[in-house]
Order: structure tokens, then sequence, then C-alpha cells
């Protein structure tokens, strides 16, 4: 298929290092197809007529630049997606005596912490302890549906019935097809932009839990082993660390121990 816009290896490579060095995505050349089709529909918006004509636009333009990122962010998530964490989660919860914080560091569209929320509000329903679930993406768009909280009734399918009775509520009339997470569930988890390659993260000083899935596969070695030590560094001692499903730790940073499988402790004080 013939392309209307122009493409070539220089504009291909200057978008790579763009994104690496805003978003520490490490784009492989496999990807330039995805990369003209995300980026193509900018181009249209903004009746731009060549790739370097955008690549120029992006360099004074920081409402452009998030677009961008957003375009090129992979945003695959599910309810319960890897049950196994949540498992794991449940009968972790179950040991605790105080109340727990848990950052998911790549919130997507916000069904993960939503299960995240759903799980520990279960865990703690018959105590008084109390559970906050911090939930930071770099893509604003899925930031924005998930404050939405509002899914389609398809995707209830994934989560466990006695949740899906207590923490989700079903729309009627024009929101007939759709569901709403419970406003309890809803209170307690707390939305926010995040880029993880920045300085400084908006988060409390210490967490019992942090969720990192399928995100470290975007990036190179070197930002995947920078990322684990100041995760180690935010973790209490003894907090846990849930990764994605085809991400390994242990070869990268020694300030954890595996608990289970993509499930480890910090070792380091």
């Amino acid at each position: 298929m013939s392309r209307p816009y122009s493409f070539n290896r220089r504009d291909f490579k200057a978008i790579q290092s763009l994104v690496y060095e805003r978003a520490g995505i490490a784009l492989s050349a496999s990807k330039d197809a995805m990369v003209y089709s995300r980026l193509s529909r900018r181009l249209r918006v903004l009746s731009l007529s060549t790739f370097g004509e955008y690549i120029e636009y992006l360099s004074d333009n920081d409402h452009e630049m998030q677009l961008f990122i957003d375009a090129l962010t992979t945003n695959k998530t599910a309810f319960f997606r890897e049950e196994h964490h949540f498992s794991f989660l449940k009968d972790w919860l179950a040991k605790q005596s105080t109340s727990v914080t848990i950052w998911c560091a790549a919130s997507s569209s916000g069904e993960e912490p939503y299960s995240i929320a759903m799980t520990c509000e279960d865990a703690f329903r018959k105590t008084n302890l109390g559970y906050e679930v911090f939930a930071s993406d770099i893509n604003t768009a899925m930031l924005d549906k998930a404050r939405q909280a509002s899914y389609s009734i398809e995707m209830l399918e994934a989560i466990p019935k006695d949740y899906v009775k207590r923490y989700c509520q079903k729309g009627k009339n024009k929101n007939a097809g759709l569901f709403r997470v419970h406003p309890t569930i809803y209170a307690n988890t707390h939305f926010f932009h995040q880029n993880l390659l920045d300085n400084s993260w908006s988060l409390p000083t210490k967490l019992d839990i942090i969720f990192c899935r399928n995100v470290m596969i975007y990036f190179d070695k070197a930002t995947q082993t920078k990322l684990l030590k100041r995760f180690a560094e935010k973790l209490k001692p003894g907090g846990l660390y849930f990764a994605g499903h085809s991400e390994s730790v242990m070869p990268l940073c020694d300030h954890y121990s595996p608990l289970g499988h993509t499930i480890y402790q910090k070792v380091s004080g």
C-alpha cells in the first residue's frame, strides 16, 4: 500500500531517538509500519505534509509532544490479567495488620489498578484496615479513560463473580451495556500522570507494593536496571514487586528475591 506521507529512514531514526529520550521506549526497526500508522493521523489532524515538518513541529510544542507519546505507547490491559498475581495479593493481604499503600506504575485505562483495589477492598472489608492504590501512566488519554471508571459489560467476564456483585454497578437506560466501578473502589484509587523517567515521582515516601507489569519490555536493559533500583528505593523493607509475565528481574538487579512467578520481594534495607 502506498503511503500518502513521505517517511524515510532519517524520519524514523529521529522519532526513535525522540521517544527514547522522552519516554525511555526503545523502538526496534520492525516498528516502522506501526510508527507510520499511528503518527500519520497526527499529520492529518495538523494538516502537515511531511514527517519532517511534524518532527520540527514537535520541537517547540509540549502539548503535541504528549500526544506523540500517547500515540506510541501500547495499552493492552484487562481486569485481573495474570490472575496468579491477584491470588498471591489476596493471600498476602489476609496476613497484614496495618493499612497498605500500592503503586500501579503503568495503569493504562484503569483495569489493573481497579483490580488491585477490588482485591484490597475484599480482603479488608471485615477489618478496620485501609488501603490506597496510586495509579500512574505516561499516556494522558488512557488516564482520562481510567478516571471515567466505565467499561463495557462484556469485561465483567474477567472479574470474579463475588467482586462483580460487590464492586461493579451495571448501567441502565442510556448506560445499558456498560458498568462502573463502585464509588468506594474509585475513591481509593488515585490516578496521576507520571513519566517513569522523571527524576522525581509524585508518591508517598515508602510503598508496600509496586505493580509494574508488561512495561519493562519496551525499555532497554540500562533503563530497566535503573528503574528496578529506583523501585526498590521506594519500597519498604520486605515490600513486593510484581512484574509482567515475560519480564525478568534477577539478572538486572540484586535488590529482590523471587517469591513466585514474576513476584519479588525487596531484600535490601
